[in-house]
């Protein structure tokens, strides 16, 4: 309304709101994590929102400042200075850090700890090590080792009760770490040069696995690598096949070749958003016999847009408009085989597509055998195309990766890893 947006205090003002915001619900602590470096640019608004609320809180914020001590090879020894700069340069910034936990390759003694301390300002028991562990889900069980949690509740005056015993988060570790059985799974891909961008596709893996002791060994497949002739030889000692979801054209025809693959060798299949969306290309091409079939998003004049735009949304220029994002409601039908995973009929399930099924397809579609397994109530949109004769063949448009965590792994994942442990064992 022509006034100035300013950092301070507009922006500051935002970020310690949006902060707070969750202080209203029922939670006992919020974490707020700010990411980077301390000296980034793009941070400096986020550190100095931080130094005020700890002013207007008190005791009842404090501050963990997350530092690496680099272990030197050559000299043998690790080296503390990092550390100390990054404090020294959070200092400059009016926030002195309460706790400080130093990431590590090696164990810390008592003389580093000491000396990191003293130099910055913290007492020895609030210096945490955090040294590099087979997997990331040991993590919390070292803190508690560590004593974090008791060096959390003194700085905020809350009293120490008894230590938690953590049983099922143990026994889910043990699984991780000794599985019983494994597994091969492929994820086809055009992002795999970066595995980080599939992070919250592997973590889920994880999660399924340990529900059946399981490992997912996991294999990251090149889309744009795989064609028609060397399909066999690049997917063929796989026990499951997972297109993972993307955005626009590139590798796109690898994707399709491999759900072919798994659609005619009848291999578990799971494909998230455009991997459910190549199934659907694949199926209408192949069993339909829609030559050129596609998505409008990769091919705009398709004379079978079998995935396309809503009506509504053609006409708005902005992209983001076009976007689908956050928690829609999901309807499975009884005798599917996402039913027989999530076993209830009403789910909630998290988007970020613009694409949609195109609904003048679906009695085509299901007279042929690929069926839409779950439906928005709402809009009436395809949420899961599946083929249930095969033995499990599912494409999701959601994205269940949003959702599965280590107590609560996400049941679609479990019934893939499951699907995919039942047919290594009928292969063998």
């Amino acid at each position: 309304m022509g006034k100035t947006v300013q950092i301070i205090p507009h922006i500051t003002d935002e970020i310690k709101r949006r902060i707070k915001l969750l202080g209203k619900q029922d939670y006992d602590f919020i974490i707020t994590e700010i990411g980077g470096t301390v000296g980034d640019i793009e941070s400096l608004p986020y550190i100095e929102a931080v130094r005020q609320l700890k002013w207007e809180l008190g005791d009842k914020a404090i501050v963990i400042h997350l530092t690496l001590v680099p272990y030197l090879a050559a000299a043998k020894e690790l080296k503390t200075k990092p550390t100390q700069h990054s404090v020294k340069m959070l200092l400059e910034n009016g926030v002195q850090p309460d706790i400080l936990v130093l990431r590590t390759e090696r164990p810390l003694n008592n003389d580093i700890r000491s000396k990191v301390g003293k130099f910055c300002n913290v007492s020895l028991s609030s210096v945490i090590e955090s040294i590099d562990v087979a997997t990331i889900y040991e993590v919390p069980l070292l803190m508690q080792k560590e004593k974090l949690d008791e060096a959390v509740l003194q700085k905020l005056n809350i009293p120490v009760g008894n230590a938690p015993k953590l049983q099922k988060w143990k026994a889910i570790i043990d699984k991780i770490k000794t599985p019983k059985k494994n597994v091969k799974i492929a994820l086809v891909g055009k992002y795999v040069e970066l595995p980080d961008a599939y992070k919250s596709i592997n973590e889920s893996l994880i999660h399924a696995g340990a529900v059946s002791d399981t490992k997912a060994n996991l294999s990251f497949v090149h889309s744009e690598d795989i064609t028609d002739e060397n399909v066999n030889e690049m997917l063929s000692e796989f026990d499951g096949i997972l297109v993972a979801p993307g955005f626009g054209h590139r590798g796109i025809e690898g994707k399709i070749t491999a759900v072919k693959y798994a659609r005619e060798n009848d291999i578990p299949f799971l494909g998230i958003c455009l991997g459910m969306q190549c199934a659907v290309i694949e199926f209408a091409r192949n069993v339909l016999n829609l030559k050129n079939a596609h998505s409008t998003e990769m091919y705009r004049n398709t004379p079978y847009p079998v995935i396309d735009l809503m009506e509504e949304q053609k006409n708005i220029v902005d992209m983001g408009g076009t976007m689908r994002l956050g928690s829609y409601d999901c309807e499975l039908k009884k005798d599917s085989t996402s039913y027989k995973a999530y076993k209830t009929l009403d789910i909630k399930e998290r988007h970020r597509h613009r694409y949609e099924f195109n609904n003048l397809y679906r009695e085509q579609f299901e007279k042929a055998g690929m069926t839409a397994g779950g439906i928005n109530p709402d809009s009436d949109l395809v949420e899961i195309m599946e083929i249930n004769k095969l033995k499990w063949f599912v494409g999701v448009q959601f994205h269940p990766e949003y959702k599965s965590t280590v107590l609560n792994p996400h049941p679609i994942f479990v019934a893939f890893i499951d699907a995919s442990v039942n047919h290594k064992k009928n292969k063998n």
